[in-house]
């Protein structure tokens, strides 16, 4: 299926579901079988998102392939090419994995991670790792990745991720930025980006935050298109991405796929 848009700031043509406030969830047996993805024809060539679990998906871009936070074994990546680039925003075992990391991993694959992740990397990948911290930048190859604080900010949620510790990150392909929020509340450093085109946006309690300050977050930050994931709990604290895509406004259009096997979620 091709759906089509005309975004406030620029053209793009994406092949997957979705509509602005409405959001269509495939089961993940369908997409999953067929290793289907939303394709976003950029000023930089094609890139195809493939969610893989939960907080973990793979891109497939203009410069290469990048796995963002990998981790349920390295089976769940068989059908992918291995990874030119991982990224990991931080050290909890839904986005760390060392296990998978060691299976997926090839000689030349560069690893962007936050501090804490990479003091926890063996040393001989740590050769071919960067730290980046909160505010910083790093290069791949010609796209410049920029770290994005990632932490909460209800009082009772700041044991999970503290300030200054975790990343989100933006991509910087050419004429197209992409934006992984990892773990996080709706900062000010969220609400504040400018010029997203695509977003992964978090939403689970008690962990990160709910829909509605995931929503709001992003109506007021007006990614082109978002995807809302990572929305598991615990204790009731799981969130709905369709109550999620009500409220994010017009000018952002939802996308979605199979993040959850089915039965998984409450």
């Amino acid at each position: 299926m091709t759906d089509f848009k005309t975004p406030s700031r620029r053209q793009f043509l994406v092949t997957g579901i979705g509509a602005a406030g409405v959001v269509t969830i495939l089961p993940y047996t369908a997409r999953a079988a067929a290793h289907s993805g939303d394709t976003f024809k950029t000023g930089a060539g094609p890139i195809t998102i493939h969610p893989v679990h939960h907080a973990s998906f793979v891109a497939e871009t203009p410069a290469g392939v990048i796995y963002v936070d990998p981790v349920d074994g390295a089976d769940s990546y068989a059908a992918f090419a291995k990874p030119d680039l991982v990224l990991i925003t931080h050290e909890h075992g839904d986005h760390y994995n060392q296990e998978t990391l060691d299976g997926i991993v090839a000689e030349d694959t560069q690893i962007i991670a936050n501090p804490a992740v990479f003091d926890m990397l063996p040393e001989a990948m740590q050769a071919q790792a960067s730290a980046v911290q909160n505010g910083g930048t790093a290069m791949f190859k010609e796209l410049s990745i920029e770290a994005i604080a990632a932490y909460n900010t209800t009082e009772a949620r700041k044991n999970f991720h503290p300030q200054g510790r975790d990343n989100g990150y933006i991509l910087n392909f050419d004429g197209f930025r992409m934006y992984v929020s990892g773990d996080t509340e709706d900062t000010p450093e969220m609400r504040a980006l400018n010029n997203i085109d695509l977003a992964f946006v978090c939403m689970n309690l008690p962990f990160t935050m709910d829909a509605n300050a995931a929503a709001s977050a992003v109506a007021e930050f007006k990614p082109t298109y978002v995807y809302p994931y990572h929305y598991r709990g615990r204790d009731g604290g799981t969130q709905d991405p369709k109550s999620f895509a009500m409220r994010v406004g017009t000018d952002t259009e939802v996308k979605t796929g199979g993040w959850y096997k089915e039965g998984e979620l409450p």
